[in-house]
């Protein structure tokens, strides 16, 4: 699996409030910020449910893995999906920095992202 997901009651705006409050509490940034929901109407007028991803990204761990990878930055930063359901919901799901990170033959790459991936499961536990 590439991803793992928690489901919290709360409107969009809260949900990304907490995640970007509970990733901040773990190191992270958020980078970038694709609202896809608003790019579907402005680019081709399609309606959707909210659907947004932010790139989050620890600035210590990052530059361990751009020391160690030069062409790391072609994997970052980590995404985090917040998805509208049905009922007042928003799945939030997290980019698995060991399923991705897999992808590199770097030992020293293998050592960061298992840190990574337990700070963004800090992130989806706390919500």
């Amino acid at each position: 699996m590439y991803g793992f997901n928690v489901t919290i009651d709360a409107t969009m705006e809260e949900a990304e409030s907490k995640v970007r409050d509970a990733l901040a509490t773990e190191g992270f940034g958020v980078l970038t910020e694709i609202d896809v929901q608003k790019v579907m109407k402005a680019k081709l007028d399609i309606d959707r449910t909210g659907y947004k991803i932010l790139g989050a990204c620890n600035p210590n761990l990052a530059h361990e893995a751009i020391e160690a990878e030069p062409d790391i930055g072609l994997l970052l930063p980590c995404n985090v999906l917040l998805r509208q359901e049905d009922g007042g919901k928003v799945n939030i799901g997290f980019m698995d920095p060991i399923a991705v990170l897999g992808m590199v033959d770097n030992p020293k790459i293998a050592e960061v992202a298992p840190m990574v991936q337990a700070k963004l499961k800090n992130v989806a536990a706390s919500l």
